[in-house]
């Protein structure tokens, strides 16, 4: 195989040799059902993403596929059977970059196109396509007997893969009709665009050029071929105007040798407008900089007016995230208002006032508060993690550029950026990012950072922590609709105020629509919330029923009979004063609490409370409290990981400042205690009605360790049918892994815990995956789906429940704006947050997948956000109306807040548990608490 720099030389021969061969052959002998093939290829839907970019590249290049290349399997619609229409997604093979690919495919053309026809044949049949018994040429096709020269078959392909890559839009039957209907605005505007479409073109540089801005340099001296409407990413160009060949080569120079380098234009295929959403991001992103925007990580951000906290060393970027993409309303730019917090200390100031605080130990204070931190260096406005401090290296030290010239870091700011560098001693900091290698292997590439020329960015933890500082920056980052509304509106004003701006648009067939997107949404009906004693009370329009469940005797109330509180000696008064309170407010649920065991400690060190705890831990105990004075994380999590996994009990850790208040508040406070501690003991507090009998839900997330641990995964399952009892396993993994291997396992263990409750297996499984982005849908289909089905056979052959697999998303950039009547008679009038039980599943919902949006919350400032659930999978065809009622219900069965939460409580159980395991004891926790609610 040739060298990095020769594939470019080695591609094009053979694309030379291609050509011959297929003009010898023209001659020479009649094709071998290459027509036929190409017409078979109509029924094989195209990949869609980043692979199915580079798989159309190949294809395209090739005129069909070929025996030699193994080829990724398409990523289907949801289809009403609740599975895919296609077999299980394979990625791509990591590694091989498309340009040796490409070359590895033409090499493989040289076995002739006797298999394309067989091979065509069985990509449909794995596709659940049916292959044609008698193929019809196309219309274009050369008359018979002759094979089609290299244009002819890819112009051929490209017309076929318009075709194939129409979306398939989603049944109406994915769209609910309870509830009460509500007019809304979301956070997009539609996208026009022309007709006419676009024509991809792949870019070939020899020798090849690893710099992408130098492909940018070498591609733009030839404006007068491509035209000044173009997009290019480094090896993919498109082009509003086509080529007059479908072979273009151009002799490009080096600005920096003088060096002639030979750029090759070869047509790909031709794209539809509706196909093009890849370029008009990139097309967006040049906009954002048309007006003076600036890149920050994927977002843009206006650093010309930040909104300054001074009195905390702050200050704000505003900026919007966008994205264009399709959905069942057509093409839509996202818009969504976004702040880049920084911090007007540079890292170098950080480290003073470590120093300056304590010598002693400075290193060590420095190395665990800025380790794992993100920077920004404001001299090209990139962000990078630091990865290590490199206490040896400093600005006088020298390293070797790519022309292996030697120099000091003092030199090459001050000749790049004309920065001068003050501190000489000061240490560098490490970033190490990693890189694939052509043979798929991650390599390190170290980067080295001068301190004094970066500044902090985000919050420590103890900003956080402190509710002044957080309440400051509320004032500008928690915005309300109304201005979230203006700022859209602001945003589209300031392209189109922008000539440059407006013309580019105009030159790409693009115009943005007048106003905000509206479209009609559902207010589902209120829940009933059911309480101990049969008594059921209405959730309310702020979806909080805090007042009365505070004041009514819970489902079922554990008494406390023998337990051990334990605190140093300041805090007895504290201590003591709560334990009356605390006694008071849990008969008020039913709940009987006794007197407890004091132990007074004499210092608050860590191994002193652990040594108590071990001590007062009998077979009769309950639970321990321990009142810590202050809050520190390695005490928390040894006594979790003692209670929780070497000596299984209820623990319940409070700090002394929370219970040193005055008596309202220590009375509020007990109430929540004396609830979560119930939780705990295994009580039950409230519940909903469930109207689908014998089912069973259950809620997976991953936690990953920021500090390089290991992942873990938290499964968690109900044991009842009005979701009061749940039972949770975990299980840990490779670093960084959010598949879970072992979900086979754990959901068998769910399973038979349901049984021994119920004493019979549910006949509906329901599973609520949260933790996965949109990128990875198709992946959890694939592969966790297949491992929960697989459980089922180990209870039996017969054994063949409902099952239906639902990702949670609340990371999503999606707003919701209840349009409200207008006080004044404008038209429009002003918006509001959507009440609670707020459902959209059309406009904004996804054309490729079955999908809803639900605001489950009441917020009383800023703007609430949305919950956006994709159902991947249903054996049991579950109406819409069903499933979106059933994930609005489990909102309400989080026992750690008398209200509705973001995400359905199986996912916010499995958020604690696999957040307590990995986070504080980095082991599982014992099987004896796996039925009871421990980690809350």
């Amino acid at each position: 195989m040739a060298g990095r720099g020769g594939r470019g030389a080695a591609l094009l021969a053979a694309l030379q040799k291609q050509e011959e061969e297929e003009r010898a052959a023209q001659q020479q002998q009649p094709a071998v059902g290459r027509s036929a093939a190409l017409a078979a290829a109509e029924s094989v839907p195209q990949p869609l993403g980043r692979a199915g970019r580079a798989r159309a590249l190949l294809d395209a290049q090739l005129q069909a596929p070929t025996p030699g290349i193994s080829q990724p399997q398409t990523l289907s619609t949801y289809d009403s059977r609740g599975g895919s229409g296609d077999a299980a997604f394979q990625p791509a093979k990591p590694g091989i970059g498309r340009a040796r690919m490409l070359m590895q495919a033409v090499q493989s053309t040289e076995q002739g196109a006797s298999g394309l026809e067989s091979q065509f044949a069985s990509k449909a049949s794995v596709s659940g396509e049916k292959s044609p018994r008698t193929p019809t040429p196309p219309t274009t096709s050369p008359r018979a007997g002759v094979s089609p020269s290299h244009g002819q078959a890819v112009e051929q392909y490209s017309r076929m893969a318009l075709a194939a890559n129409a979306p398939d839009l989603k049944p109406k039957k994915y769209q609910g009709s309870t509830g009460e209907q509500v007019n809304v605005y979301v956070n997009y505007m539609r996208l026009r665009t022309s007709d006419v479409g676009f024509y991809q073109y792949a870019v070939l540089f020899e020798p090849d050029i690893d710099n992408r801005n130098v492909r940018f340099q070498l591609l733009n001296q030839h404006r007068d071929v491509t035209g000044d409407v173009k997009t290019f990413d480094g090896s993919q160009l498109w082009l509003r105007k086509k080529l007059s060949d479908s072979k273009t080569e151009l002799q490009s120079t080096r600005r920096s040798d003088e060096a002639t380098i030979c750029v090759t234009i070869l047509f790909v295929k031709s794209v539809p407008a509706n196909k093009c959403l890849q370029q008009y991001n990139v097309l967006f992103r040049n906009l954002m900089r048309i007006v003076k925007m600036t890149p920050v990580g994927r977002d843009y951000y206006d650093p010309h007016e930040p909104l300054q906290v001074p009195q905390h060393k702050i200050e704000l970027w505003p900026g919007f995230k966008t994205s264009i993409e399709q959905y069942d309303g057509g093409i839509m730019l996202l818009v969504d208002v976004s702040h880049k917090l920084l911090r007007t200390e540079t890292v170098l100031e950080f480290m003073y006032a470590a120093y300056t605080a304590k010598k002693d130990s400075f290193q060590d204070t420095i190395y665990r508060q800025l380790v794992g931190q993100v920077v920004l260096t404001r001299y090209n406005n990139k962000t990078y993690r630091i990865d290590d401090i490199m206490w040896d290296q400093h600005p006088k030290n020298t390293f070797t550029n790519r022309r292996g010239e030697e120099r000091s870091f003092i030199e090459y700011y001050k000749t790049v950026y004309n920065l001068d560098i003050k501190d000489m001693d000061q240490p560098m900091l490490l970033n190490n990012p990693k890189r694939r290698t052509q043979e798929g292997k991650e390599a390190p590439e170290l980067i080295l950072l001068v301190p004094e020329l970066c500044t902090l960015t985000g919050l420590t933890d103890q900003q956080r922590a402190d509710f002044r500082v957080m309440k400051d920056i509320s004032v500008h980052t928690r915005c309300t609709p109304e201005q979230r509304l203006a700022a859209m509106r602001k945003f589209r004003q300031r392209i189109y105020q922008s000539d440059e701006a407006r013309t580019l648009l105009e030159k790409w067939g693009l115009e943005l629509e007048d106003d905000v997107t509206s479209t009609v949404a559902r207010t589902l009906p209120q829940e009933n919330i059911i309480l101990g004693r049969g008594k059921q009370v209405k959730s309310g329009p702020e979806a909080d029923w805090t007042r009365d469940v505070t004041r009514e005797p819970v489902i079922s109330a554990v008494d406390l009979n023998n337990w051990s509180i334990m605190f140093v000696n300041r805090n007895e008064k504290a201590a003591k004063e709560f334990v009356t309170t605390l006694q008071k407010v849990a008969q008020q649920i039913g709940m009987n609490i006794a007197l407890p065991c004091y132990t007074e400690l004499h210092d608050d060190r860590t191994d002193t409370y652990l040594n108590k705890i071990k001590q007062a831990i009998t077979p009769a105990l309950q639970m321990v409290v321990t009142i810590f004075p202050t809050m520190r994380d390695d005490r928390y999590s040894a006594v979790k990981k003692l209670c929780y996994a070497e000596m299984p009990i209820a623990s319940q850790c409070i700090n002394s400042k929370t219970i040193s208040c005055q008596p309202n508040k220590l009375r509020s406070i007990s109430q929540k205690i004396a609830l979560q501690m119930n939780a705990k003991l295994g009580g039950e507090l409230w519940a909903v009605d469930n109207p689908l009998r014998s089912t069973m839900v259950v809620g997976i997330d991953v936690y990953h360790d920021k500090t390089g641990g290991k992942s873990v995964a938290g499964i968690v399952g109900s044991l009842n049918n009005i979701f009061t009892r749940w039972y949770s396993r975990v299980f840990i993994q490779p670093k960084g892994q959010e598949i879970v291997a072992g979900l086979k396992l754990c959901v068998a263990a769910c399973i038979k815990a349901w049984h021994q409750e119920n004493h019979e297996l549910p006949q509906r499984i329901i599973v609520f995956r949260d933790g996965v982005s949109e990128g990875q849908l198709p992946i959890v289909r694939d592969s966790e789906v297949p491992q929960i089905r697989e459980t089922f056979s180990s209870f039996g052959a017969d054994y063949d429940p409902k099952f239906a697999m639902v990702v949670v998303g609340k990371r999503i950039n999606q707003r919701i704006y209840a349009k409200l009547p207008s006080h004044h008679g404008g038209a429009g009038g002003s918006v509001g947050n959507p009440p609670s039980g707020t459902v959209v599943d059309e406009t904004i919902t996804r054309v490729d997948w079955y999908d809803f949006f639900l605001v489950s919350q009441h917020v009383r400032q800023g703007t609430v956000s949305p919950t956006h659930y994709v159902v991947v999978y249903d054996s049991g065809s579950m109406k819409a109306d069903h499933m979106q009622r059933l994930a609005y219900k489990l909102t309400h069965m989080y026992y750690n807040w008398p209200g509705t939460v973001r995400v359905p409580a199986p996912c916010q159980y499995a958020h604690k548990v696999c957040q307590m395991a990995g986070m504080h004891m980095h082991k599982e926790p014992s099987l004896e608490l796996a039925n009871r609610l421990f980690y809350l």
